[in-house]
């Protein structure tokens, strides 16, 4: 790739006169080798893989095998039909198509990791129901996860997007900036716009400790993917407004290695502090290796 930070991906996107997904499909192509029809054909199956994750969320059994999940998005979604949701209709449906995912991650569905299994919610949850109020084509939808590709690109790289080695920040909050940044690009914002979102969206997270009950992939997992969908309609809007990250985005992601590096051990994926070890959290963990 011909970029290594988020500033070098705006200046560069700028520079060619190119949004940031078309960039990126442009650099994936010169990377592997591969033609440009060819690479844009498989993120479009990965998007139709994320539409039918939603579908498959909202209208199967999705509890997990655990039991400790599922249904939780369909509840929302008879909520918010009511018209009495506070966020309102567009954020809520995010959000309930972001819980959808994530529970068929639970339940051992197929979806895409962006970047994580443990945060495949986010991405799919504000992508495809601002496609259904805007309109989008999956055209679009399709250069939009090539943009969020790019910025994810540039947080592995910098930083971590596993929860073991950087807490829920590197996982959610990975997911939460790239959508974001994806969002405001997708929106026709500029790339630099798209970039203070992805610094604000990061900042949101910064801390975040991942704490699964009984080490799996559920709680809090999934209720985290629903309030990052919130998080990351927020960052694009903000960004959108002219609101811009005063501390810069790649010094935010800086920030999110040195905090990840300094979480503790039990923080960090393992199952050994956070929620997972409260009596409640202890409590689940026992009658499940007892069942």
């Amino acid at each position: 790739m011909n970029f290594r930070t988020l500033k070098q991906l705006a200046e560069l996107a700028e520079t060619r006169n190119l949004t940031l997904g078309q960039l990126m499909l442009e650099e994936q192509c010169h990377e592997s080798g591969e033609d440009k029809n060819v690479v844009f054909s498989q993120m479009h199956e990965y998007y139709e893989i994320m539409k039918s994750a939603v579908h498959q969320g909202l209208h199967t059994d999705t509890t997990s095998k655990s039991g400790l999940t599922g249904g939780d998005a369909r509840k929302l979604m008879a909520y918010r039909t009511g018209g009495q949701s506070l966020l309102g209709d567009h954020a809520s449906l995010s959000m309930s198509y972001a819980l959808a995912v994530s529970e068929v991650n639970a339940s051992m569905g197929r979806i895409i990791a962006t970047p994580t299994a443990g945060s495949c919610g986010i991405i799919p949850g504000v992508f495809i129901s601002s496609q259904e109020r805007f309109g989008w084509t999956d055209e679009q939808m399709v250069y939009g996860l090539f943009a969020s590709g790019a910025i994810g690109y540039v947080i592995a790289n910098n930083s971590f997007i596993s929860g073991a080695e950087g807490g829920c920040q590197a996982e959610v909050g990975s997911a939460i900036g790239m959508a974001a940044g994806a969002l405001v690009d997708i929106r026709g914002g500029s790339p630099s716009q798209s970039i203070h979102a992805v610094g604000l969206a990061l900042k949101n997270t910064l801390g975040l400790i991942c704490d699964p009950v009984a080490g799996l992939v559920e709680i809090p997992c999934i209720v985290r993917n629903g309030f990052g969908a919130i998080t990351a309609l927020g960052a694009a809007d903000m960004a959108l407004a002219g609101v811009r990250s005063i501390i810069p985005s790649d010094e935010v992601v800086q920030v999110m290695l040195e905090v990840g590096s300094a979480m503790p051990e039990s923080l960090r994926e393992t199952a050994g502090g956070g929620l997972a070890q409260t009596p409640t959290g202890r409590k689940i963990t026992r009658d499940l290796q007892h069942k």
